[in-house]
């Protein structure tokens, strides 16, 4: 006989339970490389070329109901004609669908859930390079960085929010045992009960345009898991990633006997909202985003009968008090910058310093002599065109330009944005960040989020000063990540406090911020267990035990 889904894959998500449980890091897709790869059906990167090729100028077909026509919304800022179509469908067809679905999902239980998951990620594994040309083709991320982003290193952070799922899931007893408070001449009685996991609902997943499977998949599996069906809606401009995950889920459903329709794609226009139509509608209890702080406001105000789990990108902040490595400082801050043309989570927009400057390694430093540095480490790093383009990504939104000319008028310039040439595709639109100077008073100005390559050198009366900035800019408007460069413990310890205040990730003394960390449990949207516990309810029912069970329970 055949073993079910969880027995086949037990030994490898209970080895990622135990590791979460003992705060460390397992990436077992990414540690299969090379002939492991292989042998787990990793298809080359030639032959996930031929097939990526295959989706073009063709309709994507899912089977799904309540089609209303196709439609086709992307373009590769490469140059390569998509020309993909996908089936419009009514969103109140696919909330009907998904509830249901929802009856026979909950009564599946955790286990055939939690391993039905890690099937589908195993698959969507062997698709690896396929996803990253699909990533590629519509973020414009470079090849290398959207392999990080979709492959492997994603689905670690996907199996991990399985895990923590599971984990979450199995804390609930099936069973209770217990006997009421006697009194006096009142025998205690015997009482039995049950507890039951009940999802939520209907599951909704806002996709981000830069980072679809690295920001989408976390919470899809997390609500898979806890028996919520899901409803993705991508952005726009990046539906082809989300729209192969949720076909590879499909078919792992239906395989298996369970309703497709727990896993939904919906696609539409720009105009037509379908993203805020589908978080308020009743039925959706749960919805997933991550992604600029303003629309993360606006679902956490609209959306108020779903569990909102926004992971704002915001005002990502570096504090500089001091340094015993200034070069690697300096380094880090200017490739950080050029990820992935300032679409990478951890780009820092903010850079806080001193107006009377900070030591290092080097001497006393001005804000003069970081931004000149700064300029200029930019310029060796795209100096080299190959290397260029393997940093920069293109850019694909109109906002980012637009951002990049307005944001250079509110102060003097210290890098300008250029243009930037790719060898092999000559319309790609690539530019180098953009570096402005600007006063602690401009706060009208670095506290909006900036999309896209733009940074801001901004000075401070001091170190308090800086960090009294971060804590106020940060918690009233979001961040995903914050750091501090100092070589005093005092300092460290204040700013631990500020992060604390604030809830963003702190980093300390690190060359640059972390573009991908390797473990979901480090960064879970939604912060942690919440991200799993709020996705569920548990439901007791209690009865007077049999007396034969009761006789047997009081005499224990």
């Amino acid at each position: 006989m055949r073993p079910g889904p969880y027995e086949r894959h037990r030994e490898l998500l209970q080895s990622v339970v135990r590791a979460l449980a003992a705060g460390e890091c397992r990436h077992p897709f990414a540690e299969a490389t090379g002939q492991d790869a292989a042998d787990a059906g990793m298809r080359s990167t030639r032959t996930a070329g031929k097939v990526f090729r295959s989706l073009l100028g063709r309709p994507f077909e899912l089977g799904q109901p309540g089609e209303l026509g196709l439609v086709g919304t992307e373009s590769s800022p490469y140059g390569v004609r998509l020309a993909i179509v996908y089936p419009r469908c009514d969103p109140a067809e696919l909330v009907a669908a998904a509830g249901r679905a929802a009856a026979g999902w909950r009564a599946a239980g955790p286990y055939q859930r939690a391993g039905l998951a890690v099937e589908i990620l195993r698959r969507l594994n062997t698709r690896s390079n396929e996803l990253a040309l699909a990533v590629h083709h519509t973020t414009g991320q470079p090849l290398l960085a959207a392999l990080r982003a979709a492959g492997p290193r994603a689905q670690d952070r996907a199996l991990e929010a399985v895990a923590q799922a599971f984990a979450e899931s199995e804390r609930v007893p099936s069973d209770l045992h217990w006997e009421s408070a006697g009194g006096r001449g009142v025998r205690p009685r015997a009482l039995r009960g049950t507890c039951t996991l009940v999802p939520r609902g209907v599951s909704l997943l806002v996709g981000c345009p830069d980072f679809p499977l690295w920001n989408g998949l976390p919470g899809l599996f997390a609500s898979l898991v806890t028996g919520n069906p899901v409803i993705v809606a991508p952005h726009p401009r990046s539906v082809l990633p989300l729209a192969i995950t949720v076909r590879v889920a499909r078919q792992v459903l239906a395989e298996a006997g369970h309703s497709p329709d727990l896993v939904t794609l919906a696609v539409a226009e720009p105009e037509r909202q379908l993203h805020r139509r589908l978080a308020t509608d009743p039925a959706v209890r749960i919805v997933d985003f991550t992604g600029n702080a303003r629309f993360a406001d606006w679902l956490e105000q609209h959306a108020r009968q779903a569990a909102v789990f926004a992971n704002r990108t915001g005002l990502n902040t570096v504090v500089v008090d001091s340094t015993d490595d200034y070069r690697g400082l300096v380094r880090g801050l200017a490739l950080s910058s050029c990820l992935c043309s300032g679409t990478v989570r951890t780009t820092p927009q903010n850079i806080l310093v001193p107006e009377r400057g900070f030591d290092t390694d080097e001497g006393h430093k001005t804000l003069r002599d970081l931004g000149a540095d700064l300029g200029d480490t930019v310029d060796r790093l795209l100096a080299h065109p190959a290397r260029a383009t393997r940093m920069l990504g293109a850019v694909t939104a109109d906002e980012v330009r637009a951002a990049l000319t307005e944001a250079a008028r509110y102060g003097p310039v210290l890098h300008a944005s250029g243009p930037v040439a790719h060898p092999e595709h000559p319309y790609a639109d690539l530019r180098s960040p953009l570096l402005v100077r600007l006063r602690a008073s401009d706060e009208r100005v670095y506290t909006r989020e900036w999309p896209g390559p733009v940074s801001f050198l901004v000075g401070t009366d001091s170190t308090s000063h800086s960090l009294a900035l971060l804590r106020h800019t940060v918690a009233r408007h979001g961040a995903l990540y914050a750091s501090v460069h100092s070589t005093d413990p005092l300092v460290l310890a204040a700013a631990e406090t500020a992060a604390l205040d604030a809830g963003v990730h702190l980093v300390e003394n690190l060359d640059d911020l972390p573009a991908d960390p390797s473990s979901a449990l480090a960064d879970l949207p939604g912060g942690g267990a919440h991200f799993v516990t709020g996705r569920f309810r548990v439901v007791r029912s209690r009865r007077h035990a049999p007396q034969a069970a009761a006789a047997e329970l009081l005499n224990v």
